[in-house]
């Protein structure tokens, strides 16, 4: 019997998704929905809605019988449960099973056998799948840690059983090492653990995260669709993901997909799924690939895959459920151009990577489609300008994907793309994005799953700018000053006869400082002519601008003597002034911010759980103060220099917004 009415066990960007494939196939959809997405572009744009309970997943989407009960209430024939949620839950399978409802994703053996860590691994090496080569039974001495590492292959990691946090772990790249540090490992372990036993694993080194997408039917097909490179991840959270890969060699994704295909026909896999892969950045010969897990849904990253191989793979899923054999076989998958997704989250980068919550007071997505050169843009979204950003759920906004015949153009489209989307209200992570694909190590694809960490150890300050994009932001900061000192002349009942708005300009950015001179059409920087065409009216938020051929967005704010200018990643201050003005401008008396270290300050919205010291108290460095929770994380908040406690603004327990002051110190 063919599916007529799909139940989608999700919310917000991938209910969407599954929403607009379903119409596509002429099937009804019914969407589920919290208190706190009751007005949710899903629930709107589904044929049905069904009301679950209130926010907290564990209250609502990840209720199990309430999810059957609307199947019953609405006809739904079956159900898709989207990522995340319940969508890898063996007992939800086999619910639906005993209802007779149809889930859309893998039987419940192949969820249960895939969501045990140790026994999905042995079923992997039973089906010839490369597992990280290792030793996990009692090392005797010396030697046999020696004959163990020989057989691994160096280096190899020497760790500590009971290690953690570093402790107990030594690396060795040839036979010395092992005899030089086996007997230290050993006696690490023993000091700082109290346990002396050794294991040894094989070290991999310049480690990337690939993944093979797997696709398979109930009558036995199973195909891979090629890898996905998501390497660029943030506390093992995916950030940027890419189809194809940059390092893998059509043999090596031949071994990889086919030794992904053995694993998943080992547990009767059939729908879509993806097998995580650890790979060796160092190894050159194509066989430094290992097993990490299987997803048994579908994931985040896939729109990657669909815009390489041209597959929709929600309507893939949906097909496999209806019982229908795929459409066609492994040698039919093709590889056409590059695609990358970046995922826009509701987190400031700024601030250490806080979460970030809020309405979305402007949300105004690059527009989607293809350009004149056939690169492409899609958008895949939950959201809606003036919706909330709820701290109950992922902190996702947006994923912005796009493709282009080449990895450069399709990096650079997404550049082009980063500086057209505007988001405000909750702090975002698109300036970051933007840094990371200007990146040149990024660009050169030599990347590694430390990327992130080894790029930015001090966190993220806004992307660096070129000389050229400093010049032509200047002359863009210029013409826009000139618009607004155009209009202002034009107000009614000035006394004397009207000025013509100035032409000459000095533009402070940074620490520079730029002349400006624009005369009708032509423009000079420091006494250089650049072509500029733009058009700009007062109160416009986004400038395109044509320099010749290139092609430049910019985000524009008012702010006082000038204009905040975004672009490239970054956010430019410019102070702005008629160049007879400028000379006077040394007059003016720096203002000098005030001195906040005294104030132990909120750094994002939250619940105050604990306040651990009171008015009178003394304090030293690092000593924890009070401890903030916010998205389901508690963040601790510690004295950045010792003192007294002068006074306490905030209480346990109070909801506390940004930037609000918690104590003061004397």
């Amino acid at each position: 019997m063919a599916i007529t009415k799909i139940l989608i066990a999700n919310r917000s960007e991938i209910a969407c998704r599954v929403i607009r494939t379903a119409r596509k196939m002429g099937i009804k959809t019914v969407a589920v929905y919290s208190d706190a997405d009751a007005r949710s572009p899903h629930v709107l744009m589904a044929d049905e809605a069904v009301h679950l309970g209130p926010p907290p997943a564990a209250q609502s989407y990840l209720l199990a019988d309430k999810i059957i009960e609307a199947c019953r209430a609405t006809g739904a024939d079956a159900v898709h449960p989207g990522y995340g949620f319940l969508s890898e839950r063996e007992s939800f399978r086999k619910a639906l099973d005993e209802a007779g409802i149809v889930f859309v994703g893998p039987p419940a053996n192949a969820i249960a056998a895939m969501g045990d860590k140790i026994e999905s691994k042995k079923l992997a090496k039973a089906a010839g799948v490369n597992v990280v080569p290792g030793y996990v039974g009692v090392i005797e001495d010396t030697e046999h840690a020696v004959r163990i590492s020989n057989e691994i292959g160096y280096p190899v990691m020497m760790k500590a059983s009971a290690g953690g946090g570093g402790k107990g772990m030594r690396l060795a790249y040839s036979e010395q090492d092992v005899r030089e540090g086996f007997e230290a490992t050993k006696r690490e372990g023993l000091n700082s653990f109290g346990d002396d036993r050794v294991f040894i694993e094989k070290f991999i080194e310049s480690p990337r995260h690939i993944e093979i997408q797997i696709l398979g039917d109930q009558h036995g097909n199973i195909v891979y669709l090629n890898e996905r490179e998501c390497s660029i991840q943030r506390r093992h959270q995916k950030v940027v993901e890419e189809a194809p890969s940059p390092f893998v060699s059509p043999e090596m994704r031949r071994k990889m997909g086919e030794q992904c295909v053995a694993l998943a026909r080992a547990v009767g896999y059939f729908s879509a799924g993806t097998v995580e892969l650890i790979v060796s950045g160092a190894d050159k010969t194509g066989d430094g690939f290992y097993f990490l897990e299987m997803n048994t849904r579908l994931q985040v990253e896939h729109p990657v895959t669909e815009e390489i191989t041209g597959l929709d793979l929600v309507e893939q899923m949906i097909r496999v459920a209806n019982g229908e054999e795929l459409g066609f076989a492994q040698e039919d998958v093709k590889i056409n151009g590059w695609a990358i997704e970046n995922r826009v989250y509701a987190e400031d980068p700024y601030r250490g990577f806080l979460p970030s919550t809020g309405r979305l007071i402007r949300y105004n997505p690059p527009e989607t489609g293809a350009d004149e050169t056939g690169a492409l843009v899609r958008v895949d979204d939950g959201v809606v300008e003036g919706g909330e950003v709820s701290m109950f759920y992922d902190p996702m906004i947006a994923k912005l994907i796009t493709w282009a015949p080449t990895r450069l153009e399709a990096i650079d489209k997404q550049i082009a793309a980063l500086d057209q989307f505007e988001i405000e209200g909750p702090g975002h992570n698109i300036d970051f994005v933007s840094a990371l694909m200007q990146h040149e190590r990024f660009r050169s694809g030599n990347i590694t799953t430390g990327f992130i960490a080894e790029e930015y150890p001090e966190g993220f300050t806004g992307a660096p700018a070129s000389e050229t994009l400093l010049k032509r932001l200047s002359a863009i900061g210029a013409f826009a000053a000139m618009a607004q000192a155009d209009r202002a002349r034009r107000i009614d009942g000035q006394l004397g006869k009207r000025l013509a708005p100035p032409t000459d300009w000095q533009v402070k950015i940074g620490d520079a400082v730029h002349d400006v001179v624009i005369n009708g059409d032509d423009v000079t920087v420091d006494g250089e002519a650049i072509e500029l065409a733009l058009e700009y009216t007062p109160g416009d938020r986004l400038i395109e601008a044509e320099f010749g051929e290139e092609q430049l967005a910019v985000k524009i704010a008012p702010v006082r003597s000038g204009f905040v200018l975004t672009a490239h990643g970054a956010s430019h201050k410019l102070r702005i002034l008629p160049a007879h003005a400028a000379v006077h401008a040394r007059h003016m008396i720096e203002k000098i911010p005030p001195d906040l270290s005294r104030f132990l300050i909120c750094p994002m919205p939250g619940l105050l759980v604990a306040l651990n010291v009171k008015e009178g108290d003394k304090v030293e460095i690092g000593q924890p103060l009070a401890v903030i929770e916010a998205m389901k994380m508690e963040n601790i908040l510690r004295a950045q220099k010792a003192g007294v406690v002068k006074s306490v603004s905030a209480a346990q327990g109070e909801s506390l917004p940004v930037d609000a002051i918690i104590l003061e110190l004397e």
